[in-house]
């Protein structure tokens, strides 16, 4: 049994689609479920599109966020399986019969699609950030996540419910849900999916929401394990101090050898006070957890 539920604003051109789609493929498989479309404050026809397939509309009366419409609806799922989608065109809604397929047979926590293809590429500027945010979630969890902030994707709707406080409300709910299941010991699998052109506008804006999503990462981190964190911060400063040194020695110059010689002191003094306090951000964490 399992609860689909569709983030939308303004996507009558694919909500309708989305949404037949889903349920033929549900259907065929025999799986019983229920379709939830939540309407972020839409302006055109995409509540009544979909009413008109069957779904459960929940509407708000203005934009409240990506992670916000998924919260909302994932609260009034009645299954203890949950799946996401969007209602954009991009994903292959087809997939979500095996994604539950690993969860509800495999014993998996979350089954997640890996985007391939030129559209999920997407523009040159988008790379740099996409792999520093994979690189440190990576290093975060200590595994390996072949795609972070996938929006297809089966779970157990308990992962949303017990750490809900620190999945983010806006693009960011799929990477803080993904953190908060790696690292709390929950089962994540990942099958490769190909992804499509959207239809409709975008909602995304590519910078404000890029330094939001990393200041989101950064949170999520120290929340769950604050010393990874603080030890990449005081592996940089050794380098630093690494770095001063070495041109300190090469130059020739008085002046010149001061001023890198004090930065490398100043950056392996740094080093120390940056591990005092992730020490005692970790026994703080720790603390915490027994209270939690």
């Amino acid at each position: 049994m399992l609860s689909v539920v569709i983030p939308a604003l303004d996507e009558e051109e694919a909500i309708a689609e989305t949404v037949d789609t889903i349920r033929e493929n549900l259907e065929a498989a025999k799986i019983p479920h229920e379709i939830i479309v939540v309407s972020d404050g839409s302006t055109d026809k995409t509540s009544e599109l979909a009413k008109e397939r069957g779904a459960t509309v929940i509407e708000h009366p203005a934009p409240g966020g990506y992670g916000k419409s998924l919260k909302d609806g994932i609260r009034s799922c009645q299954y203890d399986l949950v799946a996401i989608t969007d209602a954009d065109g991009t994903y292959p809604n087809e997939q979500l019969v095996k994604l539950y397929q690993l969860v509800h047979e495999d014993g998996f926590d979350m089954a997640v699609g890996a985007r391939t293809g030129k559209h999920y590429r997407g523009t040159f500027l988008k790379m740099p950030a996409r792999r520093l945010f994979l690189w440190l979630c990576n290093y975060a969890t200590g595994q390996q996540i072949e795609d972070i902030n996938s929006g297809l994707r089966v779970f157990r709707k308990e992962i949303a419910t017990r750490y809900e406080h620190t999945i983010c409300d806006g693009f960011s709910f799929t990477t803080t849900i993904t953190l908060a299941a790696m690292q709390n010991g929950y089962f994540v699998k990942y099958i490769p999916i190909e992804y499509f052109k959207r239809k409709g506008s975008s909602h995304v804006r590519y910078y404000r929401d890029t330094l939001r999503a990393l200041q989101i990462i950064v949170e999520n981190i120290l929340y769950y394990n604050p010393l990874k964190l603080y030890l990449l911060l005081v592996n940089t400063l050794f380098l630093l101090t690494l770095v001063f040194g070495v041109i300190a020695w090469m130059f020739e110059r008085p002046a010149a050898i001061v001023l890198f010689a004090a930065l490398s002191a100043a950056s392996f003094a740094a080093a120390f006070v940056v591990a005092a306090v992730g020490l005692s951000a970790v026994l703080s964490r720790s603390h915490q957890r027994r209270n939690e």
